[in-house]
């Protein structure tokens, strides 16, 4: 007998008994593809993540090719709209006794020289921040504003990779934006220990 019979013979003999030796009973698969096959067959749902979105005010954006949703900003802003305290130019309403309206922020976001307060607040347009450029920007898209100097945390938003989605994974998509998670004021996070960490490993550092 040729070496082919008998190699055809072998590889016929193997797959009939990987084919007949299964012994996989009802309701067990052979791997997870065909668990998801087998018992999606007869679902005709639509998975949607609104339901987690109810009482979210949210607005609609494109970027990036990218259309989603997220929340609306000006309302959840305490002293919006600006001007309602700006109502004259700044030079008017500058304090004589050196006492600050805000002087509950502290701006920790780049050197002195890089930035301050009018990097981002127009001052002749309180209602609306400002690019480096000069153009206005709307505070619900404060994240163009972001999107000048954190070019890559921005395309990562975008496509879905960088912040944190709000309900689920399924569409429609509505994601937090820069300043949901980030203060813009002082955008960096405190270090901090996990929830649960090894006592007996501080311990010994001591």
């Amino acid at each position: 007998m040729s070496k082919h019979i008998i190699h055809r013979i072998v590889c016929v003999s193997f797959l009939t008994l990987v084919l007949c030796s299964c012994k996989h009973g009802e309701g067990e698969y052979h791997g997870i593809t065909d668990k998801i096959a087998a018992e999606s067959k007869n679902y005709h749902g639509t998975l949607s993540s609104e339901v987690h979105l109810e009482g979210i005010e949210t607005i609609e954006i494109t970027e990036g090719g990218h259309t989603f949703l997220i929340p609306e900003r000006k309302g959840q802003i305490k002293s919006y709209a600006c001007t309602e305290c700006h109502s004259k130019p700044l030079a008017q309403l500058q304090s004589k006794d050196g006492k600050k309206a805000h002087w509950d922020i502290k701006l920790v976001h780049a050197n002195e020289n890089t930035m301050n307060c009018t990097t981002c607040h127009d001052g002749s347009g309180m209602d609306d921040l400002i690019s480096l450029t000069g153009n206005s920007i709307d505070f619900n898209n404060s994240y163009n504003l972001c999107n000048q100097c954190h070019t890559k945390q921005f395309e990562d938003w975008t496509g879905g990779a960088h912040g944190k989605r709000i309900g689920g994974w399924a569409p429609p998509r509505a994601s937090m934006t820069c300043v949901n998670c980030h203060n813009p004021h002082e955008p960096h996070f405190e270090t901090r220990w996990p929830a649960r960490f090894n006592t007996q490993k501080i311990k010994e550092r001591e």
